[in-house]
């Protein structure tokens, strides 16, 4: 069970959404390199790094924050935010990170995704599936879909890839605890897959629940940011595991 961090990107500054709503946005960081380095140094091994300006207008815009974050952390680091092409996977994975985020080409354009997937392999590939209500909502949450999540996970599957993350859009960053329950329904129908939570922690409670389930990692943001967990409990967290 991994403790993953999320370090979000608007105009080269570490921020938080409420809801992915782009109107509730803090700022905790100008630097988000020195964030990481913080998070490295409590003995985090794995970030989520989130280009949202990326999310927002499709097309990866925040290249030199991951590049250094890359460059100068250790961390195993999956990114994306307005990954579109080929040429974008490409530049990600020469950069030194593990995995590539994608979430919109999955749902619009699997043709697409599946040429990457030949090209790069399925393990390159960390799927998110944002949800509402049990539907996928894409393009930074701004998108709503018809497609049911566990559709969108058979379908990836099939293809071959087992990398996900899911967020409950209804819980990220208000605190009100991860959706234990959609968690342990998506892992009893799909048992092969290797889920990674997101959204609603609130506390490092939370983290041994979702690791009894079977998660195995958890995105946490807000509740790092706003100290409801410190880096003395991320520190002992993460050496337990390490």
């Amino acid at each position: 069970m991994e403790l993953i961090p999320a370090i979000d990107i608007i105009e080269g500054k570490c921020v938080r959404l409420s809801q992915g709503d782009f109107s509730q946005q803090s700022t905790y960081s100008a630097s988000p390199l020195d964030m990481a380095k913080r998070f490295q140094d409590a003995g985090v091994r794995r970030l989520h790094l989130v280009d949202l300006d990326g999310a927002r207008t499709g097309k990866v815009v925040n290249w030199a924050t991951a590049e250094q974050i890359a460059k100068h952390t250790d961390m195993q680091i999956d990114f994306g935010g307005g990954v579109k092409s080929r040429e974008d996977v490409k530049r990600i994975l020469e950069l030194g990170i593990s995995y590539v985020v994608v979430g919109s080409v999955a749902v619009k354009n699997k043709p697409l995704l599946l040429e990457w997937k030949e090209e790069f392999g399925p393990d390159s590939f960390f799927i998110g599936a944002d949800v509402k209500d049990g539907f996928i909502h894409i393009s930074g949450w701004q998108e709503t879909t018809e497609l049911q999540i566990g559709t969108l996970l058979r379908e990836c599957i099939q293809q071959g890839f087992n990398h996900f993350f899911c967020t409950d859009i209804e819980r990220d960053g208000l605190f009100k605890g991860p959706s234990v329950g959609l968690y342990e329904q998506l892992l009893e129908e799909f048992p092969s897959i290797e889920l990674v939570s997101s959204g609603g922690v609130s506390s490092i409670k939370d983290l041994y629940l979702l690791e009894k389930i079977g998660c195995v990692g958890a995105i946490v943001g807000k509740a790092l940011y706003e100290g409801m967990i410190t880096m003395d409990e991320v520190q002992l967290f993460c050496t337990k595991r390490n």
